[in-house]
């Protein structure tokens, strides 16, 4: 994300958190809102759509320690925008990778004809240096610029972790580490591998798409899935196995009179990184029989008339009153 982007954007304000918030304060903010604005909860909502985007995108850079720090500095300065500058900032070779991704251009860490002399001390050393004891500009060894990359990764190298290669035009290969628990659209910093300069190499920075799974649809650091019961499993209740993206199956409790779409969850068989685990959102679907036997068929009528007499409610009594304009 540009700088720009951020000052433009005050991710504190959108998820409702003050500036000092703790990384459990934003986490808990961060679920509240996700919940409220969900798209499976406000199908067709462009709003709550929109909402959704820009809350997960807060979380995702306030919950992250180096990414938060890089954000308030930004903010903090008025959101300097630094273009690439002194021996590297110029001439960065372009990349091919080993699966199909391709390399865009890179961009700088230093400042060229900005003003450090409102810069608070705990920010001077994003511009490489400062002033010499005689009061002359002393312009110090300049980093190499950034480069970057984009790769695509399955969603199991995503869910486990995998290594990559990026190969050079000179032939030489860059492996990258892709670590457990990667989203969709982060990146991955490889030290070093940036362009040259006089006060060492720049990064490379990868950015890693993740391709979607049929089954797990990944929500945060939760994993959701949907799984049918029958009838009368719903009914009555029943414990049921569940697959899990770790591999094999955990027993689970379905409660008696569960309804099709409620959304039940298995605590920590999410996704799983260096920061924690997230759940397993399991979302009931109750499976309706067809081509009932005779049998089926009259005990299905004999249970509409037994909870008829008991004074079971009609779950369409309200339906007219709520569909008044």
């Amino acid at each position: 994300m540009a700088s720009q982007d951020w000052v433009d954007k005050d991710f504190y304000a959108i998820l409702g958190v003050p500036k000092d918030a703790s990384a459990a304060d934003i986490k808990k903010a961060y679920r509240k809102l996700a919940r409220k604005y969900h798209p499976d909860t406000n199908a067709g909502d462009l709003e709550a759509e929109k909402k959704f985007k820009d809350i997960t995108e807060a979380h995702h850079v306030l919950s992250d320690p180096e990414e938060r720090q890089q954000y308030d500095a930004i903010r903090a300065m008025g959101g300097a925008r630094f273009a690439p500058g002194g021996a590297g900032g110029a001439g960065s070779a372009g990349f091919e990778d080993l699966f199909g991704g391709l390399f865009g251009g890179g961009t700088g860490r230093h400042s060229r004809g900005f003003s450090t002399g409102n810069i608070p001390p705990e920010f001077a050393d994003l511009f490489g240096g400062g002033f010499g004891g005689g009061g002359g500009f002393q312009a110090p060894p300049q980093r190499g610029a950034d480069r970057e990359a984009t790769t695509t990764i399955s969603f199991a190298g995503s869910i486990r972790g995998t290594t990559i290669g990026l190969r050079e035009p000179s032939g030489e290969v860059i492996d990258v580490r892709i670590p457990a628990g990667i989203r969709d659209g982060q990146k991955v910093r490889v030290r070093g591998k940036g362009a040259p300069g006089s006060g060492g190499a720049g990064d490379l920075m990868v950015t890693v798409h993740v391709t979607p799974h049929p089954f797990f649809a990944r929500e945060g650091d939760n994993l959701r899935i949907h799984v049918p019961v029958t009838f009368d499993e719903a009914v009555l209740g029943a414990q049921i196995d569940v697959p899990t993206v770790d591999g094999p199956t955990v027993k689970m409790k379905v409660p008696a009179g569960t309804s099709s779409g409620r959304t039940l969850r298995l605590k920590g068989k999410g996704v799983k990184t260096s920061k924690g685990a997230g759940d397993l959102l399991v979302t009931i679907d109750v499976v309706v029989p067809q081509n009932l036997s005779k049998e089926a068929e009259e005990a299905v009528r004999a249970f509409a008339e037994a909870t008829a007499k008991n004074g079971q409610s009609d779950p369409r009594a309200h339906l007219a009153e709520k569909a008044r304009l």
